[in-house]
This record gives C-alpha cells, structure tokens and sequence, in this order.
C-alpha cells in the first residue's frame, strides 16, 4: 500500500488532502483508506526524507503546489532528486526512486480529462528537489501556479478525484526509460509519457548534464532498475551531448533519439 502525504502548510496539498480523508478512518495521525492510506505532516514535503523511518509503505505520493516565475497555470507530476547540489531538500548528488507507473497513469488520466482543466499546462517537471533519501518509490503531485489556484477548493477536489481514480485501479506496466536533455518542462518526454509506450524514470534535463559523469550515471542506474532503455531529446542536448552518448554506451541500455 502506498501513502498519500501533505505538508499542513502547503494550501494545495492540504485542500486536496481534506477531501481525500473524508471517507476515511482516522488512526491516530494516519488515515487509512482502502486502496492507500493518508498522512498530514507538519514540516515541508520537500524535507520528508525522515518519513521511512517512521512509516512502512510500498511508495510515497506528496500532493502540493506548483510554483513557477512564468505564473503559467499548470498541473504537474515529477520524480524527486538532486544533480548537484540540494537547494530545496534532499541531499546533493542524491536522486529519489522514480514511480513510473503511477506517473504515466496519472498524466493519462489527467489528460483524458482535460477538458476539466482547460485553462491549465498538464506537464510533467524534470526530477528536482526532495526529498531524495527515500528507499521507495517517490512523485510529486502538483497544482500551480499562484495562491489563487492553490486555494481553489473545487480545483483541488477535482485533482484530487483522479487522484483517487488512478489509487483505487490496478496501475497498467510499462517499459521504463530514463531521460536525457530537454528543459525543466520537458515536451518531447511529455508527449512520451502520454502518448508512446514508455513510462519514465527519472528525468535529467539539459542544464543538468554538466553533472552527469560516471558517478551519477551509476546512482541513476541503481535508483531506477526497472529501466531498460535511454531516452534522448537529441536536440535538447546541448553541449554536452557527446559525454552523454560516450557515457551511455559503456551500459546495457538501449538507446533511443527523440
């Protein structure tokens, strides 16, 4: 069973949390559902790396808000970890365990229903973030942009919803693929997610990849062992796009350009 977790203070996370935990029990500081359980807790989620050793769960889900300088309007889901240093949580150089499956089914379901949500991006972000330490499978949920979004109890309950939709159904399987290149709100990968046939792993965009040399590439490795194959936003590269290719092919993955 998986736990759903909100930070009390984060007013997106909190209102979907609310109405999440209507219709369930409440033991002590947990509430318990039929298909996951419910946690409130009252320091960041970005800091959560303490969770493991006071709840034992199959995976971790964080709802929350989504900020970005843009102020554009957007629903959003990511794998969590740091390339570098940790600026917002987690520990530097540390990635988080993706949760592929989960994610490519949410995205999809939030995109079947985008109609709900004309107004908004449906994205998925690049891994960033905490917490990272985690041993479990770990995603971020997101709703963005401004307090006002944050704060609209009908546009939390309606996430919210699906949601529950996609926790309370069998998570179809894909094949996993990790990623390389592209911006923070990475399109290619995106159009992956809810159109092709992989679901993603962890996420390294192009600002990232100064970082990436064979150190990190074997942390990624082992924080996603379900992953087969390398996904490339071959112009999105950058300069560092032959480091990558000489890196990748000293591994078994199977690379693939977009």
């Amino acid at each position: 069973m998986d736990l759903l977790v909100a930070y009390q203070d984060d007013p997106a996370g909190h209102n979907m949390a609310k109405f999440l935990s209507q219709k369930m029990k409440k033991e002590n500081e947990i509430f318990r559902g039929k298909n996951y359980d419910l946690l409130i807790i009252p320091s960041p989620a970005i800091s959560a790396d303490w969770l493991e050793s006071k709840y034992d769960y199959d995976g971790f889900i964080f709802l929350s808000k989504h900020a970005a300088e843009s102020g554009v309007l957007a629903l959003t889901c990511h794998s969590t970890g740091n390339f570098s240093e940790a600026k917002f949580g987690g520990n530097k150089k540390q990635l988080a365990i993706p949760y592929p499956d989960l994610q490519k089914n949410y995205l999809k379901t939030l995109w079947k229903n985008k109609s709900i949500f004309s107004e908004f991006q449906i994205t998925i972000e690049a891994t960033h973030h905490g917490p990272t330490a985690l041993n479990k499978p770990t995603i971020f949920i997101e709703i963005g942009t401004t307090e006002k979004q944050w704060n609209d109890v009908s546009l939390c309950t309606s996430v919210a919803k699906l949601i529950d939709k996609v926790m309370s159904e069998k998570l179809s399987s894909s094949p996993v693929a990790i990623c390389f290149g592209g911006s923070h709100y990475p399109e290619k990968f995106n159009e992956e997610l809810i159109n092709g046939k992989f679901a993603l792993g962890t996420v390294m965009p192009r600002h990232a990849l100064e970082n990436l040399d064979e150190e990190m590439l074997s942390h990624i490795l082992e924080r996603n062992k379900q992953a087969k194959t390398a996904l490339l936003d071959w112009k999105g590269l950058g300069p560092n796009k032959k480091k990558v290719i000489d890196l990748l092919d000293k591994t078994d993955l199977e690379v693939k350009k977009l």
